[in-house]
């Protein structure tokens, strides 16, 4: 299911404009993995939160005839008391079919034995579980839950995110002053941690000379100028990055007319640390001279500092 198109149909008839659609971002996603702190940073954004609002009462808080007083954050999952995946799949297709609404579902993710230690450390009861082991439960809800992240706009996976991260990424996402159209989040990454589950594309650049073994340079990261001029001097750079972005640049209008509203490009390297780094910043900066909406985040820069 896709959101509807920028134009509204009905404007002509209602006085409403298409930019004044009302904004609704649904939240769901597996338990431990931060829908709270999610519903929390949209509410820091602008959004008014709503967290654990049974389903026949979702169409009544959203579908309105006149715009919200506020966008809103509304959170969906397993606590939820009429909650399934059939009703949330109808539910959202009828909001998503509303010309006067834009709605987006937001999926929160995490690795398996991550949300282990966070119920664990936290000496919570996962909904799920009962009187069966925490490993029991994320299982289940697993199982249950997964088929939903088919249907997400943004998924977010929070494994390796700090509080401040997952903020960032969430504003580059549903900041309320941006325009309707693609919006592009660079991620940097860490091959030894890990792939970023929420890649839309994936770009390896290990094949570049690695500053680490610059005692120099060791300590710094992409976004320091030796490091820079370091990588730019390898003789494959130029090429490189010339040819990235003519790969780049055409997909974006033709994800723009699929209806695709958020973009996630990876970039990674051996430790995260340097070129990939330097080459997302880099890709960032490009991409921003042409106009286009994009964000950068740099997801193992401190993991990887505080292992050195």
């Amino acid at each position: 299911m896709k959101a509807p198109p920028a134009t509204d149909p009905n404007a002509a008839s209602t006085g409403r404009s298409a930019t004044a659609k009302s904004r609704v971002v649904l939240v769901t996603g597996m338990s431990g993995a931060g829908k709270s702190s999610a519903l929390k940073a949209l509410e820091d954004i602008g959004y008014e939160a709503v967290d654990n609002l049974p389903l026949a009462l979702l169409g009544g808080l959203v579908q309105t005839e006149g715009e919200l007083p506020r966008p809103l954050a509304i959170g969906v999952d397993i606590r939820t008391r009429d909650f399934g995946i059939d009703s949330f799949v109808e539910r959202l297709g009828s909001l998503r079919a509303n010309p006067l609404i834009e709605v987006k579902l937001l999926f929160v993710d995490c690795d398996n034995e991550i949300l282990r230690r966070r119920f664990t450390a936290t000496r919570r009861r996962h909904p799920m579980a009962l009187d069966r082991p925490v490993t029991h439960g994320i299982e289940r809800e697993r199982a249950l839950i997964s088929p939903l992240r088919g249907f997400a706009d943004v998924a977010v996976d929070t494994s390796s995110l700090t509080l401040g991260a997952l903020r960032a990424v969430l504003s580059d996402h549903f900041a309320l002053d941006a325009e309707s159209s693609l919006n592009v989040v660079i991620t940097s990454f860490s091959y030894g941690l890990g792939l970023p589950r929420e890649a839309d594309l994936v770009f390896d650049v290990r094949f570049l000379t690695n500053p680490h073994y610059q005692p120099a340079l060791s300590a710094l990261t992409g976004k320091d100028p030796a490091v820079a001029s370091f990588i730019e001097k390898d003789d494959i750079f130029s090429n490189f990055f010339n040819n990235l972005c003519q790969l780049i640049e055409p997909l974006l209008p033709r994800f723009d007319l699929e209806g695709k509203s958020y973009l996630t490009i990876a970039v990674g390297c051996t430790g995260g640390r340097h070129r990939s780094v330097f080459v997302a910043e880099k890709l960032a900066a490009w991409l921003g001279a042409k106009g286009q909406r994009v964000g950068v985040h740099h997801r193992d820069v401190e993991r990887t500092a505080a292992q050195s």
